[in-house]
């Protein structure tokens, strides 16, 4: 199967608009971060009341770049109607020998409990199993992420470990939550 390409790929579901991230988003995806930093910080350590536009412009080039290799699939999420930046959805950590990926998401601080992330999962987990071919995504969290666990299980990710420091967080390792989705049988 080839690898999808960046520029023919839109998401579109419940209200939701996911694509993967063009330049001019830096300016919103900074701005969400910097919003996000009391909530989402917590978990993911790039998510800083500082975080810059320029930080965000080299993620933005970095998620291109995942895109051409097949290794990462980051896509930005929108409001379908006011085109409001909303967060991120993606898949990454590809293993290609077992063909499965871990699948990563969060949510801007001021649409969290808004019914954006359990739909984004689900676009992203379809994308993964139609376009990619995987036969297995993983969603991998800190195990006292409550939040993101409740995603995972609300998206019809089964719940199958506590991985024994499976996650690095902030220089210490952690156990993690291991979910996983599998494609429906045909």
């Amino acid at each position: 199967m080839s690898e999808p390409l960046a520029d023919s790929i839109e998401l579109r579901g419940d209200g939701l608009v996911l694509r993967p991230y063009r330049p001019e988003d830096s300016h919103a995806l900074a701005a969400a971060a910097r919003e996000s930093a009391g909530s989402v910080g917590d978990w993911l350590p790039w998510c800083r009341t500082d975080y810059s536009e320029a930080e965000a412009g080299a993620w933005i080039m970095h998620c291109d770049e995942g895109w051409r290799s097949g290794e990462h699939f980051a896509f930005a999420a929108f409001d379908a109607i006011t085109a409001q930046f909303l967060g991120s959805a993606g898949l990454n950590q590809r293993n290609r020998p077992h063909n499965f990926m871990n699948l990563g998401y969060w949510v801007r601080a001021s649409r969290q409990g808004n019914a954006v992330a359990v739909p984004a999962v689900r676009l992203v987990a379809a994308f993964g199993f139609g376009q990619v071919g995987l036969t297995r995504i993983e969603i991998v969290t800190a195990l006292n992420n409550r939040a993101s666990r409740r995603v995972a299980e609300k998206s019809g990710a089964a719940f199958e470990a506590v991985a024994r420091n499976r996650i690095v967080d902030r220089g210490n390792a952690v156990d993690a939550a291991l979910y996983a989705l599998v494609p429906a049988p045909q």
